[in-house]
């Protein structure tokens, strides 16, 4: 392990190099490894430490009121998990976090964060800019959990990854159906019919958007 990755997680990246080794002096932190498969916490796990994944990869999960499990994402390290609930009322997570690979996990006390946030300016920026993009994150991620079609969830996923008709899909097929909760088959199905109606192309990975006029009534569907 190097502390120093730590430095590369976008909650703690703004921190000059300057003031870096004082950073680690003057927080309290320990490191817990994980396994691939493990647990690293549990949906309604208390939250009283800010979790850095340094390095692997989780997947995060959650079981709703009826018992269906929702794939919610794939967070690759170096990055920081659920630093917003660390604060919250009910400071617990709202997700499992399981690892998918061996793992190495920054547990950082809340007193060290709320000492840092209170007179460090580029931690206090990170943390708040860091949060902020995971409400836009959830926001488009419950945006696909509202749209009813298959169609409609890769047209919403296409769109929000989509620049001067240029999109790239970052997940394999495979991730993205569990990302969408639905089998592959059927994701493959979807985006082949897509295909051949000349709504968008596709090599592999890249794709460009041929009709957004029909790409967005999908949406709606």
């Amino acid at each position: 392990m190097n502390i120093d990755d730590l430095f590369l997680c976008p909650v703690c990246m703004n921190i000059p190099v300057n003031k870096r080794e004082q950073f680690l002096n003057e927080i309290t932190y320990k490191v817990k490894c994980f396994e691939k498969g493990e647990w690293i916490a549990q949906q309604g796990d208390i939250v009283s430490s800010l979790y850095i994944l340094l390095t692997g990869s989780v997947k995060t999960e959650m079981i709703s009121d009826s018992g269906t499990i929702l794939n919610i994402d794939i967070i690759n390290a170096p990055n920081a998990l659920a630093p917003a609930f660390l604060f919250a009322e009910n400071n617990r997570f709202p997700v499992s976090v399981i690892a998918l690979e061996t793992c190495e996990i920054v547990l950082i006390p809340k007193e060290s964060i709320m000492k840092q946030l209170t007179h460090n300016e580029e931690f206090l920026k990170g943390f708040m800019a860091f949060n902020s993009n995971r409400v836009y994150f959830l926001s488009e991620r419950l945006k696909l959990l509202s749209t009813k079609t298959i169609k409609g969830k890769l047209a919403q996923y296409i769109l929000v990854r989509t620049k001067d008709a240029h999109f790239t899909l970052d997940r394999k097929q495979e991730e993205l159906a569990e990302y969408f909760g639905v089998t592959r088959p059927s994701l493959s199905r979807s985006l082949s019919e897509m295909i051949d109606e000349g709504i968008i192309s596709l090599k592999r990975k890249n794709g460009i958007v041929l009709n957004p006029v029909k790409l967005n009534k999908l949406i709606v569907q």
